[in-house]
Parts: C-alpha cells; sequence; structure tokens
C-alpha cells in the first residue's frame, strides 16, 4: 500500500511520538513497569477527574459532541489530544491498549473511547452519559437534515441536482475508505509488513460477493479460516476453502444462481419499527471497522431485500453522515426515518430514526460498558485475535463490492423526466460523463490531500457545481 495511506491506529501511532516526552513531575514508565501494570489490569497510571453525571454530560457533548467534524481519524484525534495529551486522565501507553481493543470490537471507535473515559469518570452509568454526550449533537442534526429532505421533495430539480452531483463523490469517499481500512487490516501485527493469506481473504471475499454468497457465510468462513492458517492448520483450512466452493456449485445445480436479495438476511423485509431495530443491531454487531464496514449490511437488507429504500435515497443518506459532525454511523438516522415515513406519518419517522438508532449503537454500549479489562483480555486471546483479523480482512472484500455498486450507481444515475427509450439513453449519457469526472477528480483529491475537512469541501463543491450539471 501506498505509504500516503494513513489509517486511524497510523495518525495515534505518530500522534504517540510526537507528544512521548515526560512532563516535568512525572516519572518515565519502563517496560518492566508498563508490564506490571498490565498484569493489574486498566486501573494504571490514570488522573481522571470525577465528574457528576450532568457534567460529564456536558463535557463530552460540548468538547466533543459538537465539533466531531472530519471522521473517525479527526475524533479519535480530537479525544486523545484533550483527554490524554492536554489533560492527562490516562497515559499514552494506556490509551494505545484501549484504542487496539477497540480497532477489533464493532462500533465507532471514536464513540467507544468517549465511553470508556466516562466509565473511568462516573462508572458504567458515567459511560453512558458520555457516550450519549458524543452522540448526540450529530443524531439531532441527522433528524432535522432527514426531515428537510422530505420537505425539500425528491422532484424538486435544484435539490436533486446537487445530490446528483453528491453522489459520485460519496463513491469516491467509499473507495478511499476501502484503501484507508485495508491499510491496517491486512497487515501482520509480529512483521508490521502486508500479510499475504489477509489479501487472500479480502480478495475471495470479494469473489463470493460478485457470486452471489451471503456476505455473513463469507466473514465468518474466513474468520475461521485464517485462524486455522495462523495456527498452520493447514489440511482442515484448505479443507475448509473448498467446501464453501463446492457447497455453492450445488447450490446452483440445484436451485440456480443466488438472485442479488441472497446477499441479504431478510430481516427487514419491511421498515416496521421492530425489523429496524434489528436490521441496526444486526449492522452495529457486525460493524467492523467502523460505519464503512455498517454500510453493506444496511444496504443489502434496505435497497436490495427489502427495496423500501431507492439506492439513489442511499447514497444521499451516506453523503449527509459524512457532513455532519458524528460517526459516520448516524446514517443509518436517516435509513430509519426515511424508511419509517413510507411505512406511516412523520411521526412514524421520527420513531424510525431513534429506533435504528439505538439499534445502531446499542452493540457499542454493551462490549465498553460490559468492562473493557475482560474484553482486552478475550482480544489478546490468541485464537479470537486470529479470527478478528481474518474478519476483519474478509471486511475489506465486503466493503470493495459495495463500493463498486454505488459507483456505478451515482455514475448511471436515473433518467426520470425522459418518456422515451432514446431520451432515457440520451440523459443517461449527458449525466454519466460529468459524474465519472466528478469521481475522478474527488478521488484524487481525497489521495493528494488528508486535511479533515477535504470530505466536507468536496460535499459542498459537489452541491454547488451540481446547479451548474445537472439542473
Amino acid at each position: 500500500m501506498p505509504s500516503s495511506t494513513t489509517s486511524p491506529l497510523d495518525t495515534i501511532d505518530l500522534e504517540t511520538q510526537k507528544h512521548n516526552t515526560t512532563p516535568p513531575g512525572r516519572e518515565v514508565t519502563s517496560p518492566a513497569h508498563e508490564g506490571n501494570e498490565h498484569a493489574a489490569g486498566l486501573e494504571d497510571n490514570s488522573n481522571v477527574p470525577h465528574l457528576s453525571y450532568l457534567k460529564l454530560f456536558w463535557f463530552f457533548f460540548y468538547n466533543f459532541g459538537l465539533f466531531a467534524w472530519g471522521g473517525p481519524v479527526a475524533q479519535i484525534a480530537l479525544i486523545k489530544d484533550r483527554l490524554v495529551i492536554q489533560d492527562k486522565w490516562i497515559t499514552l501507553p494506556r490509551f494505545q491498549r484501549v484504542f487496539s481493543v477497540y480497532q477489533v470490537l464493532p462500533g465507532p471507535e471514536a464513540a467507544e473511547l468517549c465511553m470508556f473515559f466516562g466509565c473511568l469518570s462516573a462508572g458504567r452509568i458515567g459511560g453512558i452519559v458520555a457516550g450519549v454526550g458524543f452522540i448526540l449533537p450529530g443524531f439531532i442534526l441527522m433528524i432535522v437534515a432527514s426531515y428537510l429532505y422530505t420537505l425539500a421533495g425528491l422532484e424538486n430539480k435544484y435539490f436533486n441536482a446537487s445530490f446528483r452531483a453528491v453522489q459520485p463523490i460519496v463513491a469516491a469517499m467509499i473507495l478511499r475508505a476501502t484503501h484507508k481500512i485495508a491499510d491496517h487490516s491486512i497487515i501482520d501485527h509480529t512483521t508490521h509488513k502486508v500479510n499475504p493469506y489477509l489479501v487472500l481473504v479480502a480478495l475471495f471475499t470479494g469473489l463470493n460477493g460478485a457470486l452471489r454468497i451471503n456476505i455473513f457465510i463469507s466473514l465468518g468462513l474466513y474468520g475461521v479460516i485464517y485462524a486455522l492458517i495462523a495456527r498452520r492448520l493447514w489440511v482442515p483450512a484448505v479443507v475448509l476453502f473448498f467446501l464453501q466452493y463446492g457447497g455453492y456449485a450445488l447450490y446452483v445445480v440445484f436451485r440456480g444462481v443466488p438472485s442479488p436479495v441472497s446477499l441479504a438476511l431478510g430481516i427487514a423485509k419491511t421498515p416496521s419499527l421492530i425489523n429496524l431495530f434489528v436490521l441496526g443491531l444486526v449492522a452495529g454487531s457486525l460493524s467492523f471497522g467502523g460505519a464503512y464496514t455498517a454500510i453493506p449490511f444496511v444496504q443489502v437488507e434496505a435497497v436490495l431485500r427489502g427495496a423500501w429504500l431507492s439506492q439513489r435515497v442511499f447514497i444521499d443518506c451516506i453523503a449527509i453522515g459524512n457532513v455532519l459532525p458524528a460517526p459516520l454511523v448516524i446514517f443509518a438516522t436517516f435509513v430509519g426515518f426515511q424508511g419509517a415515513l413510507a411505512d406511516g406519518g412523520l411521526g412514524n419517522a421520527f420513531a424510525g430514526a431513534v429506533i435504528i438508532t439505538l439499534g445502531m449503537f446499542f452493540p457499542c454500549f454493551v462490549f465498553t460498558i460490559a468492562g473493557h479489562s475482560l474484553l482486552e483480555k478475550l482480544v489478546r486471546n490468541k485464537l479470537l485475535s486470529d479470527f478478528f483479523d481474518g474478519l476483519c480482512g474478509s471486511v475489506i472484500g465486503v466493503i470493495a463490492i459495495i463500493a463498486a455498486q454505488i459507483l456505478k450507481s451515482s455514475v448511471e444515475g436515473s433518467a426520470r423526466r425522459a418518456e422515451d427509450s432514446t431520451n432515457i439513453a440520451l440523459e443517461k449519457v449527458s449525466q454519466s460523463g460529468p459524474a465519472a469526472v466528478l469521481y475522478v477528480l474527488a478521488l484524487a483529491a481525497l489521495y493528494k490531500f488528508t486535511n479533515k475537512y477535504v470530505a466536507l469541501l468536496l460535499l459542498a463543491t459537489g452541491a454547488i457545481a451540481g446547479q451548474f450539471l445537472f439542473v
């Protein structure tokens, strides 16, 4: 991978080297001392203030929730700079260990870090309060955005023109995110080099997606296969690998080639409130690597299987999620609002937005509040660690497939005003050219510039450009 690519973990490591100096009056932590700290659990080197629930909520709401711009890298850096470097709630080595745990657990790492620090300050309830404080500003803004999106009307030509231009930019952002996630998901933790087996796991997961093998099957299977490879159990690993394609061949012979909807579990065939909660819960439980992993799960259920959300609206919600100061998984709030609106009235839409958001964030709250020290022990278990490594490698293939699908949809667009086939073809050609150019330019900018506001500027520029290109 190119060295210019920066993952969240790379950013933390660089910042650690930059700030790893000993403050006056503070001892240097020796490796032996750090080992003793680890043996004692996570209650080491803490200088955490004990805040009331109200003060804790306001602290995380004001200092982090309102300023959570720029995606996970910027959010994590903001939390680390304030709580570790400036206020010294915990030491840098401890922060590194904490962050490594949340890298392999589902859910947005920034929200989980806020919950972790909240737990240190005021116990488990404090963790919930801190998490809510961090998430609430983005949630409120997404609710407002969902409502305004509905008011604007999907048939408003100016509204559609802006979002038509934004869609290829979102496709470029997803492809760039795939590369970023791959940079730390396929790296061997021991050698710090690209692990060829994890690369193969990602490639074959992508192949499985093209063959329409359910993505959940691929994730679990390649997690097990890589765990076997890591333990040098070659025979069972090879047997499992070929069994999946043998089983697929038998399925094709007797049932035919799977349809695109076979990629889904069918847990949200309709956007009822209970279905929306389950959809959020499953996506949140399997969102290894953050929001870009949750996107495929929601897309296959809502767009492919349920068909109660169009691909165009789905891409729009990802664009809005990238603009707001919130973890990107907040896009689920928009999905819940639009889905429930189609299933009922405006009141039902607000309820759907709330319920799917609760489902999406519930797993990361549970994992964090349950006890970090226990999670750290589990993640450091060799067998489980290898399984998570294989699963994270497999996730790259899943995201890559979705990135390709969204790219195709965003460039092709849809012709809604033409009445005959000739006009439809001409309209699609006239839209595809500018959309493809926007995609290439956005991708180049995302690779060239690493400032946290680049994505926001690209989306704003695209919205303006759409008025000239697609009206």
